[in-house]
This record gives structure tokens, sequence and C-alpha cells, in this order.
């Protein structure tokens, strides 16, 4: 049997890029605490303060989206950090985007 995992894909749109990730691909076993769905959508918001996201960002619980990302270099990074939060990691998500000091 295949392992189900949470789908994670960047896709440029112009000059732009935007990430997404599902978490219903995971199958109903995997949970993303309340705690991770938080953080992700401090995080998402501090991208569209700073400009890198836009304001129509979707931030879960289930299906999270970013558009207006400014490079696919961000984007990857982003995706990545996205990717290692919702399986409960959120050193990435931290280094990518940093909490005001």
């Amino acid at each position: 049997m295949a392992q189900r995992v949470v789908f994670v894909a960047i896709e440029s749109e112009g000059p732009h890029w935007t990430v997404k990730a599902d978490t219903l691909t995971a199958g109903p076993g995997h949970v993303v605490h309340d705690s991770v769905n938080d953080a992700i959508r401090a995080a998402v918001l501090r991208l569209i303060h700073h400009r890198e996201a836009g304001a129509d960002a979707y931030t879960g619980p289930v299906y999270f989206m970013m558009h207006n990302v400014p490079s696919e270099a961000r984007a990857r990074d982003l995706a990545a950090a996205l990717h290692a939060a919702l399986y409960s990691d959120l050193d990435p998500l931290n280094r990518a985007v940093p909490a005001a000091p």
C-alpha cells in the first residue's frame, strides 16, 4: 500500500509564483494541530504584510495557497517550510518567515 502524503506544489503565474498545499491527500489519519495552523496563519500574514504573498492567501486548516510570491526560489523555500510545518516541524517555517523581533 502506498503511503499518502500532504500535497505541496508551486506554479508559475507570469512573473510571480503560487505555493499550494492540501492536507486531504494525506488521508484521515493525518492531523494538523491547531497550534501548527496558528503558526502557519501568522507566517502567511507576515508574508502578506511584507508583500511576499497576496492578500488573497488561503490559510487552512486543510488547504493553503499563497499567490504573488516574488520568485521561484522563494516559492520553493516557502513550499518546503509549509510542507515541514504540516508534519509538525515548525523550524523551517520559522527560518523562512521569522517573527518580528
